[in-house]
């Protein structure tokens, strides 16, 4: 009886312990795990910075295949355009063959009996053209334009392919700059001689635009400071952008490249990032006053292209 009792209370003993019922999740399941919100991009979209306005007058120098000017006059209705190039009439034909539809907007005579031209509208009035212009030299158009010009703009300056030498093409294209400038200064209006105001149009101190691409040799090139010690400080940069300017299309120095098969070939340049630097002479950047509303118009935030930037004063 007592070996009976003793082996029961055994078997109590090593009983399993009860078992529970689970009523959590079903096993194999991992736990959800909360993934974040994804967050909502808003792309910033820049409207290009026109650098004028339609009633100013402007002097376009080193200017290529004049597909920049064409678009001045059509695009963005220009009324006061003068184009020069460094070539005559006929080397610039030579290097650009296309341009007898620009030069029929621009200048109806120079693009007489010309192949092309009959598929451009001419201009309202006949635009004005000067060959052989040389932006480092002084000559009678920067007399006649003494004291008459509210925008100078020279897009993508170059000396062309002098030295393979990085240094020396880059003092090169800095005496051409320094050269420019002097010239330039000479042709901008006395501040007070802009256009009329209106609420449209504020007006600004007469300026000189340079536009480079970005990125070396350019930068090597120190544009700022050319213009400091040429008297100038930068009034504001920004971003270029082609598509500003519909039919404008880069022309470089050498003219057209051809590639083996005939067909027009290399880079384009209206692809490639460029900035523009607005130069105003020094003293001239205090505002001007448009009623009660005093203004630089380049302090107009709503003309900003959210790239850009203003010289600290």
């Amino acid at each position: 009886m007592g070996k009976n009792k003793r082996l029961k209370r055994i078997k109590a003993n090593n009983k399993p312990p009860p078992t529970t019922k689970n009523y959590g999740k079903p096993t194999g399941v991992t736990k959800a795990v909360s993934k974040p919100a994804k967050k909502h991009i808003q792309t910033q979209h820049t409207e290009p910075t026109i650098p004028f306005e339609v009633h100013e007058k402007i002097l376009l120098v080193g200017e290529g295949d004049l597909s920049f000017a064409r678009s001045l006059v059509e695009n963005h209705g220009c009324e006061d355009v003068i184009a020069t190039v460094f070539e005559s009439r006929d080397e610039l034909k030579d290097k650009y063959p296309h341009v007898a539809e620009n030069l029929a907007v621009l200048s109806p005579k120079d693009a007489e009996d010309e192949p092309g031209a009959e598929n451009a509208k001419p201009g309202k009035r006949e635009r004005i053209m000067r060959y052989n212009i040389d932006a480092t030299k002084p000559g009678p158009i920067w007399k006649e334009l003494t004291g008459k010009c509210h925008r100078v703009i020279f897009n993508f300056p170059h000396v062309g392919g002098k030295s393979k030498d990085v240094n020396r093409q880059v003092r090169y294209n800095q005496e051409l700059i320094v050269k420019f400038f002097k010239l330039a200064q000479s042709a901008l209006a006395p501040l007070g001689h802009q256009p009329k105001p209106s609420h449209n149009h504020p007006v600004s101190p007469s300026s000189i635009i340079i536009t480079l691409f970005e990125g070396e040799p350019y930068t090597l090139w120190n544009i700022r400071d050319l213009g400091r010690h040429a008297g100038l400080q930068v009034e504001r940069s920004f971003r270029f952008q082609a598509k500003a300017y519909p039919g404008y299309r880069h022309a470089r120095t050498l003219g057209v490249v051809k590639g083996k098969d005939g067909e027009e070939g290399g880079w384009k340049g209206e692809e490639r990032a460029a900035r523009s630097y607005v130069f105003v002479r020094k003293g001239d950047t205090e505002k001007i006053s448009i009623g009660e509303n005093a203004r630089r118009r380049w302090g107009d935030r709503d003309v900003s292209d959210g790239d850009g930037e203003e010289e600290g004063r």
